[in-house]
């Protein structure tokens, strides 16, 4: 099934090291120091050479030198990332409406009166156009529709089972694959380093959690996201936490620095995000005492992902644009700064 979203708005890095020898005997065979080893690793291989992967290496080997003046203890190297368009894409629309969309069909069967019942008939019809010309408040009951009313473990199942099985609409991909190889680089590159690296995103914490572990290397712990209300219920002997059709935070904008300071408690030093959407979080880790490193990557590449930035209604990119130019924020250029997109490209496939 194909769609059409032309108007909605709303891990580690593997580095392969390969020590060649002569067949010619010699007299040392192997580096002279541990530093020597890693100063033939680069850590960010499908990051292009250039100023953007420069300022990344330096800034990271800065902070992390005792002798610098800009030395971040360890305790204080905190890392945020935006998930929709940062770690993974967010087209044709962001991926939990999508896992949103295919809970509604699979669920209409028990629901007729959906058929004839907006916003989900727009669904039913895939007729994306109606659907977003009703608003926000359509979109969060659709969500409440098929997020609450199960209990905590049944909604990881669902998000599981969705997660290994369904396929991205255009890219016919599952959306685990969707993610970017220099993102999940960097991840690595930072926690080498000892940063401690968080999702802050505007996506539901609990659709979350099931799987950026295994897909970014980032624990259910280390995630700030979008809430639903919940109610423990002791059932009998038998415990469980409900989902409730209520609205409890929403991780978006100002809402980023507030789900930072009530979850982590620190002040990020590096925070990525890619829309206006993380302008907030950006500006925090910018406010920290330490040296920061405020990082936006922008969609510039419409043959292997897509470009888009000031006029998208999905991860739009405009305050924040001009913001990070007059403020020297590092912009990366998807189409010029990285060599490959998706993990699958380094694969061949």
């Amino acid at each position: 099934m194909k769609f059409n979203f032309p108007y909605l708005s709303l891990l580690g890095c593997i580095v392969l090291l390969s020590l060649t020898s002569s067949c010619t005997p010699t007299t040392e065979t192997t580096p002279s120091s541990e530093q020597e080893m890693t100063q033939e690793v680069d850590p960010l291989p499908s990051w292009n050479e250039g100023q953007t992967k420069e300022s990344i290496i330096a800034y990271v080997s800065n902070v992390t030198d005792p002798g610098s003046p800009d030395f971040i203890p360890v305790e204080d190297r905190i890392a945020t990332f935006d998930n929709d368009g940062t770690l993974w894409s967010e087209k044709p629309a962001y991926f939990q409406f999508l896992f949103a969309a295919d809970r509604i069909r699979e669920l209409a069967e028990d629901h007729p009166e959906w058929s004839n019942q907006q916003p989900y008939q727009a669904i039913l019809d895939n007729d994306m156009e109606t659907l977003a010309q009703q608003g926000m408040k359509a979109l969060l009951e659709i969500i409440m529709a098929t997020h609450a009313g199960i209990t905590t473990d049944q909604f990881d199942m669902i998000v599981q089972d969705w997660i290994n099985n369904a396929r991205h609409p255009t890219k016919n991909r599952p959306y685990n694959e969707l993610i970017y190889q220099p993102m999940l680089e960097l991840l690595t590159f930072l926690r080498e380093n000892q940063f401690k690296t968080f999702i802050v995103s505007g996506g539901g914490i609990d659709f979350m959690r099931p799987w950026a572990d295994n897909v970014y290397g980032i624990p259910k712990d280390q995630i700030v996201g979008s809430s639903v209300k919940i109610k423990y219920d002791y059932n009998n002997g038998n415990p469980v936490i409900n989902r409730l059709p209520e609205i409890d935070f929403i991780d978006d904008k100002e809402g980023k620095p507030e789900g930072i300071q009530k979850h982590i408690g620190r002040k990020p030093v590096f925070a990525a995000g890619n829309s206006d959407g993380d302008l907030q979080m950006l500006r925090w880790a910018a406010a920290s005492e330490h040296k920061s490193f405020p990082l936006y990557i922008h969609h510039t590449d419409a043959e292997r992902e897509w470009a888009y930035d000031r006029e998208s209604h999905i991860g739009q990119f405009d305050l924040g644009l001009d913001e990070a130019s007059e403020k020297g924020w590092t912009v990366v250029d998807m189409a010029k700064d990285w060599s490959n997109i998706y993990p699958f490209e380094t694969d061949g496939n």
